[in-house]
């Protein structure tokens, strides 16, 4: 059965993150009415406050993009912030779309769910198959638990709550600090600064040999659209490119895009990280849905972004 949005009240949750904003703009053409509320409207640790808000808005559908969320650094200093944050957040929202009897509502998850050493490319059973990453580990054991959630609520409870699991993604609204960035961001801004002070070289960590996934976070949004009018199951679904590149590869591709013309040096003291994680897009694609931005594009797009918002302007 298809979810039809016309005319419908979607409520994005974490409308202000760089996914949370990507579906905004996405349902703008879909003919349903966007209800956002930043914490100054209804805080979602907040039990009574998600209550309230949720009696009031009486959306029909939910996207459940809101989350605490930060690389290893901040993982590994607060700890509990990262789990009980998100799991209160995960638990009010859900309780109140079922108490609300909210028609449809998509989790958001991360790739960061699947074990450290599951086979490649990841396919969706290999949930729970084995250890987790633990520079990450309460990151995604509290969307684990939002996985879980949505499926006992679903069996329970008859509840259309389905959810998706994207991989790296990057795109306009992405966090561009060097301290907490991820590697895409990253590598555009230390690109970029080099350029600004006429760098010779540019330093990356490790060999540049492990590979990593990417995808748009136009291109995401897109596909949780895509399953929210699409898809009723009780599995979650992986949101990905299906194709990985090396670090290597990557970063002379942003520093073409950039237009960084000097060396890029590899600092051998910096830890290569995992050497492979590419999710397996099968699922997806077999429902119908591909992606529509190559790498390059979004590159180019992305940092048209940044140096729009001014952020680019000045070398640090």
């Amino acid at each position: 059965m298809t979810f039809e949005l016309t005319n419908k009240r979607v409520y994005v949750a974490g409308h202000r993150g760089m996914v949370g904003s990507a579906v905004v703009r996405r349902l703008a053409t879909e003919g349903c009415e966007v209800i956002t509320a930043g914490r100054d409207v209804v805080d979602l640790k907040r039990q009574a406050e998600v209550e309230v808000f949720m009696r009031d808005a009486k959306p029909d559908a939910i996207v459940m993009a809101a989350a605490k969320v930060g690389g290893i650094l901040a993982n590994d200093t607060y700890p509990a912030d990262f789990l009980y944050d998100n799991l209160i957040i995960e638990a009010n929202v859900t309780q109140a779309a079922f108490e609300n009897g909210i028609s449809k509502m998509l989790f958001l998850g991360s790739s960061c769910i699947y074990p450290k050493m599951a086979e490649q490319p990841i396919t969706e059973d290999a949930l729970l198959t084995g250890p987790l990453e633990p520079t990450n580990e309460w990151y995604a054991i509290a969307k684990i638990a939002g996985i879980k959630l949505g499926q006992a609520y679903r069996k329970q409870h008859g509840c259309d709550f389905i959810s998706a699991m994207p991989t790296n993604l990057y795109g306009p609204g992405d966090n561009f600090d060097l301290n907490s960035s991820h590697v895409m961001p990253a590598l555009v801004r230390k690109a970029h600064e080099a350029k600004l002070r006429g760098d010779k070289q540019i330093v990356v960590w490790g060999t540049g040999t492990p590979r990593r996934e990417f995808l748009h976070a136009d291109d995401c949004a897109d596909a949780l659209v895509f399953l929210l009018k699409s898809y009723s199951g009780h599995e979650h679904v992986n949101v990905g490119s299906g194709e990985d590149i090396s670090i290597l590869e990557l970063t002379k591709l942003v520093c073409e895009v950039v237009g960084f013309k000097g060396e890029i040096v590899h600092d051998l003291s910096k830890p290569d990280g995992t050497l492979r994680k590419l999710m397996s897009a099968d699922r997806l694609r077999e429902m119908g849905w591909a992606p529509r931005i190559g790498l390059r594009e979004g590159i180019e797009s992305t940092y048209r972004w940044f140096l729009d918002m001014g952020t680019g302007r000045t070398a640090a």
